[in-house]
């Protein structure tokens, strides 16, 4: 018989450890502007049942900075995926206040995790790129990510999962990836579904895919890592937010947090994908 699937804190309790890597600070063309050391633990107490975060912050040549919390149950936006990955952000977008998530991927003892926030505007305002590895483990190099490494056809699988936890559904991927020129082609498929294709061009660390109802800007960034947002968030149309991160060559997690037409937060996709 299959294992029962893991309970939210099940899965949050994954992520225990300390937490060493940086804050970095990303432009929204994806310039690297500020990077400051940082150590993130999340201590189990009261058998399991509460978490202490401490977040430390060790910005150069300023104090140390540092945040506890405490708590023992989640919050409404929040979601763990099985393999501890995880989403949390607003559950509503509203034009007159703060819109944003973050997104945390986890492989081994490596941690990566993107957060996206919209400052009562409908582009992007920051992006901090946060690289972790559990403490006395070594964090493997990865070189900053390029289309070159995309190109190519990944299989996969999605799982998503949902803030009123129906339960989760799972289908098979396939995502197609050519050059044209200077820019790339992508055909997604979804179960038996029929591909979903877009054209992007490529743009200093950035990719452009300006055709269709919600023009999406994808960041090439340091470590494998990616993010995806809406180029400029258009009313009345649904909306994601994504992590992407190229673990080795052929093997690539990405992490999708999406939205309806109305604003509403709907469900939280991780999908492995392999290269072929």
């Amino acid at each position: 018989m299959p294992s029962a699937p893991s309970t939210q804190w099940q899965r949050l309790l994954k992520n225990q450890g300390t937490w060493v890597g940086s804050f970095t600070q990303v432009s929204p063309a994806g310039a690297l502007r500020q990077d400051t050391p940082s150590a993130v633990a999340l201590l189990p107490l009261n058998g399991g049942n509460t978490i202490r975060q401490t977040i430390r912050k060790f910005p150069p040549g300023q104090p140390v900075s540092e945040t506890v919390l405490e708590y023992s149950s989640l919050g409404r936006g929040v979601l763990f995926c099985e393999t501890g990955a995880f989403s949390q952000g607003s559950i509503q977008r509203s034009p007159v206040s703060e819109f944003g998530a973050e997104l945390g991927l986890i492989y081994g003892s490596e941690r990566l995790r993107v957060a996206q926030i919209f400052p009562k505007q409908p582009t992007l305002g920051s992006l901090t790129l946060i690289r972790e590895h559990l403490e006395g483990s070594e964090p493997t190099s990865r070189p900053d990510l390029s289309a070159d490494q995309l190109v190519g056809t990944w299989v996969g699988e999605a799982e998503t999962v949902y803030p009123d936890l129906q339960p989760p559904q799972t289908m098979t991927t396939r995502l197609e990836i050519q050059r044209a020129g200077s820019g790339i082609v992508q055909s997604l498929y979804f179960g038996d579904g029929l591909p979903l294709r877009s054209q992007g061009q490529q743009v200093g660390a950035t990719l452009r895919f300006d055709q269709g109802s919600q023009p999406v800007t994808v960041l090439l960034l340091p470590s494998g890592a990616s993010a995806s947002f809406p180029s400029e968030i258009q009313a009345g149309q649904g909306l994601f937010l994504e992590a992407g991160w190229l673990i080795t060559p052929t093997l690539r997690q990405r992490l999708i947090r999406t939205y309806n037409a109305q604003g509403t937060w709907v469900g939280l996709t991780l999908v492995t994908e392999q290269k072929q």
